[in-house]
């Protein structure tokens, strides 16, 4: 990022009233025109390593046909090491998805299954392999079409013996701004995703990921939702979704039960109707961990529970679309 560019960047961040961010304040008021009577202008997406070791095609033509409008893909379903995905595995998987009707909306588990990468240790020579992998995988992410890259992967954050989190929170912010040129270049968004206690000890809260981005200081870096995450919170999903409008690029939708929208007891009403007081434009994507249920059920109730969410929302809103 340009020194200019980035002045403006925390200028706006600034005009916004950002620096309250921390203390779960809202980061300012969006525009009138994402007024949720302008509609609920969201869209559906899903995780491809749901449908297992489906092949892709089979997997891009059910999502769509369950009526999703994007799929997001965890690189390690393709190859452990994503610097090994060929040119033209990368030209087919795009296709296939064109083919389909879907979007590639970006790429999650970014870190997961390599090895020799790390966001907050405290070893330089890793962490610069780290932010150069980072590039790789936005280069992978632009390949795909995908304009999203889901920072989650929990192994390769967790903080180290001896270091403090504000030093991991130093080191973290080091490798994503050595990765900014990349992300420039590609037009692709770093989300940052706050995990639960029991998954990582290292960005737990959204207001920790928040702080991580304003140390990144670049549009290129921003937040992600997740709703599992966000139920180990003291503060209500609905209220996390106000306070942190501003700095949302992703939206992952799930129950703390580990399965998808709609399989748990999480009412996802409120949360939608936050998203749509707020004017959220980008996507929900489903995102599960347990399968059990099967790869066809968990695709298809999930986008069936959710439309039903939404078009309760409608009608509490007011909303005609």
């Amino acid at each position: 990022m340009s020194g200019s560019t980035r002045r403006a960047f925390l200028q706006s961040l600034a005009a916004a009233g950002t620096a309250t961010l921390l203390g779960g304040a809202a980061a300012g008021r969006l525009p009138a025109a994402t007024s949720p009577r302008a509609g609920i202008g969201w869209k559906y997406s899903i995780c491809n390593e749901t449908f297992g070791d489906w092949p892709m095609e089979k997997a891009l033509a059910t999502a769509a046909e369950c009526g999703y409008q994007g799929v997001e893909i965890a690189p390690f379903t393709i190859a452990n090491d994503v610097r090994e995905i060929t040119t033209a595995q990368r030209v087919k998987i795009r296709r296939q998805a064109e083919q389909a009707a879907l979007q590639v909306v970006g790429l999650h588990w970014l870190l997961a299954k390599t090895k020799g990468f790390y966001l907050t240790t405290p070893d330089a020579d890793v962490r610069r392999r780290t932010a150069q992998y980072l590039g790789d995988l936005a280069r992978f992410c632009a390949d795909l079409g995908g304009r999203t890259m889901v920072l989650g992967s929990p192994k390769q954050r967790n903080l180290l013996p001896g270091v403090l989190p504000a030093e991991a929170l130093r080191y973290a912010a080091e490798v994503l701004r050595a990765a900014l040129p990349v992300l420039e270049q590609t037009g692709v968004v770093v989300a940052l995703e706050p995990l639960c206690p029991g998954t990582t000890n290292f960005l737990n809260t959204a207001a920790q990921a928040v702080e991580l981005a304003r140390q990144v200081a670049s549009p290129h870096c921003r937040l992600n939702l997740d709703c599992l995450a966000m139920a180990s919170e003291a503060t209500p999903t609905p209220e996390l979704i106000r306070n942190f409008r501003d700095w949302i690029a992703h939206f992952h939708a799930n129950d703390p039960n580990e399965q998808g929208p709609g399989f748990g007891k999480t009412d996802f009403v409120p949360i939608f109707q936050a998203l749509a007081e707020i004017g959220y434009r980008g996507w929900v994507s489903v995102e599960v961990f347990d399968y059990r249920p099967g790869a066809d059920r968990l695709a298809r109730e999930s986008i069936r529970y959710m439309r039903k969410c939404v078009e309760t929302v409608r009608a509490k809103l007011g909303i005609i679309q």
